[in-house]
């Protein structure tokens, strides 16, 4: 494999040049040991995804039990507002467990392992799902809402690492691919809680307490599957330094003795990896040729969570109920945007490793913020233009289309490989756990933003999703097609261009001040 490195990155996107295809090895095959360890590690997306949207459909029921346990313990309903802001703090919860385990991620990345803090974050998950399960026998909203703190948790533990393994078992061919099967598994997650909260189905008065519980099972796949999956190469040979048993999974994995081009790549990045093993998250500040991936693997994660999608993934019931659906057709309804988010991350796969990823970024930003604008069109002129309610549900599943064609993946994909193994656990640290804060500002603002703006509460999204777009197509390289040691590359030139500039300007301040001291 031609490991030659491309043109360094200029200062803009547009700039960079395209890989060079001569260099990219022959596709790698499905073989039967790499797909189950696909199918093992992507439970932890499913589990994730499934959180995200259970939450949506029996939000009716469980303030309904909320009011009901108030009356049973002092005699007194709940008020309105006190409910929507318990519920908000349920729904808040998720994230606020998330935003934890994403800060814990990298070192439980690191310290466990990818496979066995896999299997330890599965027990997690069904700790998590007895505290969601038996909190309505308990008659104890309280203990949903810690069951909704600790599966957030486990979630956002998940975050990281799912995409770390898939990103870490793939060659350079179908990193893309695999990358967007963490997010195929997310929608996969979101359609099942979807589909499960039908009325017809555990979506009803009798049966909600079991739609949060079933989020047990994909842990208990996991816990059967996992066993029986290697640990990834990449942290056997260049964490542990196992260049052996990295050699027996990588020809498991791939089919073939022939690995010795991933072998010698992870050579070359152990050799690099020797200056940055241990680097914090407070380094990422100083070390300048990290801190520009850093910067733009940040926005990544705001771009995808400050774009207005989890209003759609919290709250399309309350939504497409405004926009004038009945309750049992806004339910229904809500199914539409999983199952959207399905086919279009279907789709998706093999452009990513085809069109490339900031191409696709760019496209979906784009659509979803000229979708935002049609969405606050339709909302507020309502009352005037009566077939404004479909198409209002019409662009709302629009956006979700967008949304999925290029944001819903690739921020999760881009982080592993924007850096090499040393600085990249605490990389993708940084960046889950700005996700998951993210997503709690619009898990818990949104109804009061809902409330105060009311048909214009898509506007500030509007304006976020523009400022997103410029920002990627200035300064996002195209990752596609190289591999992580040639993409590490541009940043470790641009820190030595940017070393070399300073210390210019250095000479240049000491010679105007004392001449004849140079």
């Amino acid at each position: 494999m031609d490991n030659k490195e491309s043109k360094p990155w200029s200062g803009t996107a547009k700039e960079n040049p395209e890989p060079n295809v001569q260099s990219a090895p022959r596709p790698g095959k499905l073989t039967p040991r790499l797909l189950l360890a696909i199918c093992g590690a992507a439970m932890g997306s499913l589990q994730f995804g499934y959180n995200t949207g259970v939450i949506n459909a029996p939000e009716a029921r469980v303030k309904e039990f909320m009011n009901a346990t108030s009356i049973a313990r002092d005699g007194h309903e709940m008020d309105v507002d006190t409910q929507t802001n318990l519920f908000a703090v349920l729904v808040a919860a998720f994230a606020i467990g998330g935003a934890v385990g994403g800060l814990l991620a990298g070192l439980w990345a690191d310290f466990f392992g990818r496979k066995k803090g896999s299997l330890i974050n599965a027990v997690i998950g069904i700790g998590a799902a007895a505290l969601l399960y038996f909190g309505r026998m308990a008659a104890s909203y309280e203990m949903i809402i810690v069951g909704r703190l600790v599966v957030g948790l486990n979630c956002g533990l998940y975050t990281a690492l799912a995409p770390i393994y898939l990103s870490e078992i793939a060659s350079v061919n179908i990193r893309g691919a695999l990358g967007v099967l963490h997010q195929l598994f997310v929608v996969s997650g979101l359609l099942i809680s979807q589909i499960l909260g039908f009325p017809e189905i555990f979506g009803n008065n009798q049966s909600w307490h079991v739609l949060l519980g079933v989020t047990a099972l994909p842990c208990v796949l996991q816990l059967v599957m996992m066993p029986f999956c290697p640990e990834t190469p990449r942290y056997l040979l260049i964490t542990k330094g196992k260049e052996q048993d990295a050699r027996k999974v990588l020809e498991s994995l791939r089919g073939s003795a022939d690995v010795e081009a991933e072998i010698a790549e992870m050579k070359k990045e152990v050799e690099q990896a020797k200056s940055d093993t241990k680097i914090s998250a407070m380094m990422f500040v100083q070390e300048r040729s990290l801190r520009m991936p850093l910067i733009i693997s940040i926005v990544m994660h705001l771009s995808q969570q400050l774009s207005g999608i989890n209003v759609i993934f919290y709250y399309s019931g309350n939504l497409f109920k405004g926009a004038g659906l009945d309750e049992s057709t806004a339910t229904h309804a809500t199914s539409g945007v999983g199952a959207i988010m399905v086919v279009m991350t279907l789709v998706t796969i093999p452009l990513m490793d085809r069109v490339g990823r900031r191409t696709l970024h760019l496209i979906g930003l784009g659509g979803m913020a000229v979708s935002s604008i049609l969405i606050t069109v339709c909302l507020s002129l309502l009352d005037r233009v009566q077939w404004f309610n479909g198409t209002s549900v019409a662009m709302a599943l629009m956006f979700v289309v967008f949304f999925a064609l290029g944001p819903g993946s690739i921020p999760w994909l881009i982080v592993a490989e924007l850096f090499s193994q040393g600085p990249r656990s605490s990389a993708i640290s940084v960046s889950v756990l700005v996700n998951w804060v993210a997503n709690f500002c619009v898990g818990y603002g949104f109804p009061h933003m809902q409330k105060g703006l009311l048909s214009y509460s898509f506007l500030p999204f509007t304006v976020l999703l523009v400022l997103f777009w410029i920002f990627v197509f200035m300064f996002l390289p195209e990752t596609k097609g190289r591999t992580i040691e040639e993409i590490s590359s541009i940043w470790r030139k641009e820190g030595d261009k940017e070393d070399q500039r300073l210390k210019a300007e250095s000479y240049l301040v000491s010679y105007q001040k004392n001449p004849g001291s140079l």
